[in-house]
């Protein structure tokens, strides 16, 4: 038994390892392309050796038996992800290759609707899993917010950070931890953040529709969270769970999505 569970540990981490690999290839590509500079680089390796670290941990913690497909898709996603971090951190030194840029962001955006319905139809679905996909959704928004923000200003940054600020919040709110119930408006509402920075990012509609797009999707994700916050101040008393522990050992913290899954 132990030697079977120091074979699936080493297949976990050979996941993740591959994962890594991919990424530093798609840095390369992209430094090929397009002479990505030290700042690109740095940041775009920085987050492939952080998401290798922090995904290694959570699997071996989980002890999952497998990495599953939906998770190779999350974390093809993830790569994806790094490219676009490496091209935003690039922008600050030099104009970044918007093409490429919204190219990966589209598909990186596309692919959030395909690991939920692999993991759904593949018997696959763990917490880890869904932790996983909405970190990856999270830090796009984050990155393409700091991107977007360099044109329209730093109010953008609201929408990056919304999330984090929650999360940070619920460390000394602890009944911001309570369950929200399932909502598709806040799945709609997590959604259009993506697309709406995807258009601002693209540079293709004028200022002035650029700044309504942005600005009706961040007015969309303060009512969205406003509505939440409310609900959970509601039923704060209620003796809900603070925090759903998962049957593998991950802890999930229920806040609100900022990228609807599929």
């Amino acid at each position: 038994m132990a030697l079977n569970h120091m074979y699936d540990a080493r297949l976990l981490q050979q996941e993740t390892t591959v994962g890594a690999g991919v990424q530093v290839l798609l840095l390369t590509l992209l430094g090929t392309a397009i002479g990505m500079g030290p700042a690109g680089w740095l940041t775009g390796l920085a987050f492939a050796l952080a998401t290798w670290a922090v995904l290694t941990r959570a699997v071996l913690r989980s002890r999952l038996r497998s990495f599953g497909p939906a998770n190779r898709v999350t974390l093809g996603r993830a790569t994806l992800v790094g490219g676009v971090t490496a091209l935003v951190a690039d922008s600050f030194e030099s104009s970044p290759p918007v093409t490429v840029l919204v190219a990966l962001t589209a598909v990186a955006l596309i692919l959030d609707g395909v690991d939920g319905k692999v993991a759904r139809r593949t018997g696959t679905s763990t917490a880890l899993g869904a932790r996983f996909d909405m970190e990856v959704d999270a830090f796009l928004i984050l990155v393409l917010s700091v991107y977007v923000s360099m044109s329209l200003g730093p109010w953008v940054l609201l929408i990056g950070g919304m999330r984090y600020v929650f999360v940070a919040a619920a460390r000394v709110l602890p009944w911001l931890n309570g369950q929200l119930p399932p909502s598709m408006a806040r799945k709609t509402v997590a959604a259009l953040q993506g697309v709406a920075l995807l258009v601002a990012g693209s540079g293709y509609l004028p200022y002035a529709a650029t700044a309504a797009v942005v600005t009706g999707a961040l007015a969309s994700l303060l009512w969205s969270f406003g509505r939440d916050v409310l609900w959970l101040w509601s039923v704060r008393d209620r003796g809900q769970d603070q925090a759903g522990a998962a049957a593998d050992g991950t802890v999930l913290r229920p806040v609100p999505e900022l990228v609807a899954g599929g």
